[in-house]
């Protein structure tokens, strides 16, 4: 099984934005991952439609996540943005009739096979939400990304004078 292009990349813009702490642009995005600018646009579309990230227009705009990454199921995600109804010839619906039907359906036992083991692989990936893609991981996804991020500002009350 694979992943298309469009949910890669989509998933990569979640962990980016998950592990920083501000936005970036879509032009950072693809710099840093070294992907289409043009195809990244396409992705950074459908997760604001799908409501996963918000844009923000003008100078300094850029993108954010639309919720907290503990909000953001990985399961969740991939049905959203893949297409599964072709996974196999048969279980593609229209696609499946327009090209005539199989020979075998009713007598074959790979359609619920299949099936059974694309329900394993998606139940496996809502155990998961963004913040466990990140979770540990932020300074190392930073590093590898080349992203200078400068630390957070302590929230601790100053030390008193002794």
């Amino acid at each position: 099984m694979q992943l298309s292009l469009h949910t890669d990349y989509a998933l990569r813009v979640l962990m980016m934005l998950g592990a920083t702490r501000s936005q970036a642009t879509i032009d950072e995005i693809a710099l840093r991952y070294g992907i289409s600018r043009n195809h990244l646009a396409k992705v950074v579309q459908a997760l604001q439609a799908e409501g996963l990230v918000e844009t923000l227009r003008g100078r300094g705009g850029g993108l954010r996540l639309a919720r907290p990454p503990k909000e953001i199921n990985v399961g969740s995600v991939v049905r959203r943005l893949e297409r599964f109804d072709g996974f196999v010839t048969c279980m593609g619906g229209s696609r499946a009739e327009a090209e005539g039907g199989c020979a075998i359906d009713g007598a074959c036992r790979l359609k619920p096979a299949l099936a059974g083991a694309l329900d394993a692989f998606l139940s496996h990936l809502d155990q998961f939400t963004l913040a466990d893609f990140v979770k540990g991981q932020r300074r190392s996804l930073l590093e590898r990304l080349a992203i200078d991020e400068p630390a957070p500002e302590s929230t601790a009350p100053p030390a008193l004078p002794a």
